[in-house]
């Protein structure tokens, strides 16, 4: 259906170009115009209602009308509406969420770092990891590590640690010195009767056997997820990540864990780490550190870390990174209030509440459906991943796009739904959602998980 002529539709096809967007069907299709939300609902411009089950992208963690947020906006905006960090500038929202972070982090950090989104600051840890080697005299220890699925962001450097195939064809990607192991999915990848400690174990020894054939004193640094998110909500195998920062330790590589989506409650903890048992020397933090109302995305680094970018900073005259708004003191006030609002709301004690029971509906209401072939997750984040055939696992086709299929027919029923990697079904609802709208929001995934169970029958397209 073609849009009125001079509508917003029409208008957003002629000139915007979209991230993740099939740029000649978006021709024919146009967007779908978000103009309003509250609470865990957004209305288009025709004034439909949707419920946002993955809180936009995975981020908009108080929901979508917090006027605390926009008033420490607005308030910020009126007393210093901008200023920069560079050559030792401060300013006070700059040093409190500094502050504020340090204090909440979940092992012992050193300083923070601001940039504006999780691909910056990715990229930012590989250039601080690089530039340390480099100061403290091991310039060949620049190699790094990360999964096949994981996704860490789509700048040059940061794109190379994503291990998604979109991410990487016509890219000219990964970058040379960046290499990935296996998805640590033991749905998928583990041998027939391996145990999730047995899956773990051997992942652990691939990883050592990797970094030993590439040579220890090459590799710098290793970077995970704790809870995988675009790669479709993939939850490490039990003991995981105490085999894996075993191998760590024993190569002096340094461990970067990407909480981008996991950080601030959203796993039932305030970091994913705590809930997997992590140490990070590098922890990476955006999205719900200002619940998105503005960008900020944030680096701590532990005293190790630092200790060599300072090393390298006096040698030189200068640490030559950073962005011009690297800690805008406008985004940095709204995560101020934030993190006072987490705290203030008790909103662990809510997730911990509310997740089990969407943890508990998710299983009960979805794994025998006959196009489910796992539900994963924890917290008030899960994956529902489709499979052409429940009993050998065989997901469908992606030239069949069942899950892309499935989000359209969503939309239609007032559900925005996420597809990921495999037609996983990605679930990571504002933390504000109550049971209640938890229910309404899984009756909307039902009715249109049926409604694409009926097609694929009639193209016969799975083994049901």
């Amino acid at each position: 259906m073609t849009p009125p002529r001079n509508s917003t539709a029409a208008r957003d096809i002629a000139y915007a170009l979209h991230p993740y967007t099939d740029h000649k069907a978006h021709l024919q299709n146009g967007p779908v115009v978000i103009s309003r939300g509250k609470g865990v609902r957004v209305w288009d411009d025709q004034g439909k209602e949707y419920i946002e089950s993955v809180a936009g992208l995975w981020c908009a963690s108080l929901g979508f009308d917090n006027e605390r947020l926009v008033q420490a906006a607005a308030e910020q905006m009126r007393k210093l509406p901008f200023y920069h960090a560079f050559t030792a500038k401060s300013h006070e929202p700059l040093v409190d969420l500094s502050e504020m972070l340090i204090e909440r982090a979940p092992s012992p950090m050193s300083k923070v770092f601001f940039a504006n989104s999780g691909s910056e600051a990715n990229d930012s840890a590989i250039k601080m990891i690089w530039y340390m080697n480099n100061a403290i005299g091991r310039p060949e220890k620049k190699k790094i590590f990360a999964r096949l699925k994981g996704y860490h962001g789509i700048t040059l450097a940061a794109a190379s640690l994503t291990g998604l195939p979109a991410n990487h064809k016509l890219f000219d990607l990964p970058l040379p010195g960046f290499h990935h192991v296996s998805t640590p999915h033991h749905y998928h990848g583990a041998l027939p009767g391996e145990s999730e400690e047995d899956f773990a174990t051997r992942l652990a020894q691939e990883l050592d056997e990797a970094i030993i054939k590439e040579g220890p004193e090459t590799v710098a640094a290793f970077w995970a997820e704790p809870i995988m998110g675009a790669g479709g909500v993939i939850l490490p195998p039990a003991t995981y990540f105490p085999k894996i920062q075993a191998v760590l330790r024993k190569h002096d590589v340094l461990f970067v864990v990407d909480e981008v989506i996991c950080g601030f409650w959203r796993t039932g903890n305030y970091w994913g780490s705590q809930t997997l048992g992590i140490q990070p020397d590098i922890l990476v933090c955006a999205k719900a550190l200002s619940a998105s109302y503005l960008p900020i995305s944030a680096v701590l680094v532990n005293e190790r870390v630092f200790q060599g970018i300072a090393e390298g900073s006096s040698s030189i005259g200068t640490w030559g990174h950073g962005f011009t708004y690297s800690g805008h003191p406008v985004p940095a006030a709204v995560a101020i209030e934030t993190l006072k609002i987490y705290d203030e709301m008790g909103i662990g004690a809510h997730v911990g509440q509310v997740g089990a029971h969407m943890q508990k509906q998710l299983r009960a209401r979805f794994a025998d459906h006959p196009l489910v072939g796992e539900v994963r997750g924890t917290g008030l984040i899960a994956g529902v991943e489709l499979v052409a055939d429940k009993a050998t696992k065989k997901n469908f086709d992606p030239a069949q796009k069942v899950g892309i299929r499935l989000t359209k027919i969503g939309e239609q029923n007032g559900i925005i739904l996420r597809s990921m990697t495999n037609d996983s079904i990605g679930f990571s609802p504002p933390l504000i959602i109550t049971e209640e709208e938890v229910d309404e929001m899984l009756n909307r995934f039902a009715k249109s998980l049926d409604e694409i169970a009926v097609t694929v029958r009639r193209e016969s397209l799975a083994a049901v």
